[in-house]
């Protein structure tokens, strides 16, 4: 990008359409998050998050309802549960992945660090240290990140030459900015809304054979009215002939061996200086 010359590691391009291609020749990609956290602040789930009337019917009927909403079309997503949900519901989660789907934290491993309703903003916070803490630790993709085109592969630093897989996330598509937000003021419904923005980026993506996700909670989307929107929108979805629908390992392990960093990422040193008191 032409504004950022110099100022950031890498030259923030992404791929063209013609350069970009799917597994068996497929249209366009379709990944979907649940996210099953309750957490309400930085602390992380709390005994009182875990005992709000929208967490036990998040883990109860918004969860059954949700997932037979993916039965019927035969649709798969990623659970991002915190390890506190996943040692509270066990038999739970096993469950899903007997269907199909992914728990979020398995190898190869997986970093989600989604927003809350409270957070400052809307795409969540990392500090400086994140993406080094997470690499250190063996970890090889993240969602994260939030670019306005498809870019997966995200850089650690120029010096070490570390990269970090990045999945595309964007609170236009995430269900608990509509539903109900904020949850402690006005609590304004915009169902319609949502529905709008998912039609409108999955046309886009799907036109141009990229990338479409949306993020998902049981709490939010599990009631009957939204519910019905979701299911209508999968139908529209299987509809449209070369669907790829991944989990999020899938779709990072084709990425790292179709597009692997060493050839698609370029660097070069950044000229950005931080200077005491600044807020960069």
């Amino acid at each position: 990008m032409p504004w950022k010359q110099g100022y950031t590691i890498s030259d923030a391009r992404s791929l063209t359409d013609s350069e970009l291609r799917w597994p068996d020749g497929a249209r366009c990609c379709v990944a979907m998050t649940v996210d099953l956290s309750v957490a309400s602040g930085p602390e992380g789930v709390t005994a009182a998050d875990l005992a709000t009337p929208e967490a036990l019917f998040g883990a109860n009927q918004g969860l059954a309802a949700l997932r037979e909403v993916f039965r019927r079309h035969a649709m798969r997503a990623t659970f991002a549960a915190p390890a506190i949900i996943a040692h509270i519901h066990r038999d739970l989660l096993c469950s899903l992945t007997a269907e199909g789907h992914e728990i979020a934290g398995r190898k190869p491993a997986g970093w989600f660090s989604l927003p809350r309703q409270g957070d400052r903003y809307a795409v969540g916070a990392v500090s400086p240290n994140t993406v080094d803490l997470l690499l250190e630790a063996g970890t090889c993709i993240s969602a994260t990140d939030w670019p306005t085109t498809f870019r997966i592969i995200g850089s650690s630093d120029f010096a070490s030459r570390r990269a970090l897989l990045t999945l595309r996330y964007y609170y236009h598509f995430d269900d608990q900015f509509f539903l109900m937000f904020p949850r402690k003021g006005t609590g304004l419904e915009h169902p319609d809304a949502l529905l709008r923005n998912w039609r409108g980026e999955f046309a886009a993506q799907y036109r141009r054979g990229r990338y479409f996700h949306m993020t998902l909670h049981p709490q939010h989307i599990g009631w009957s009215n939204r519910l019905q929107m979701l299911d209508e929108f999968l139908a529209e979805l299987r509809g449209y002939p070369g669907l790829w629908n991944p989990t999020a390992a899938e779709c990072a392990r084709y990425w790292l061996e179709t597009y692997p960093a060493s050839a698609h990422l370029r660097l070069a040193p950044s000229i950005w200086q931080d200077y005491p008191g600044s807020l960069s």
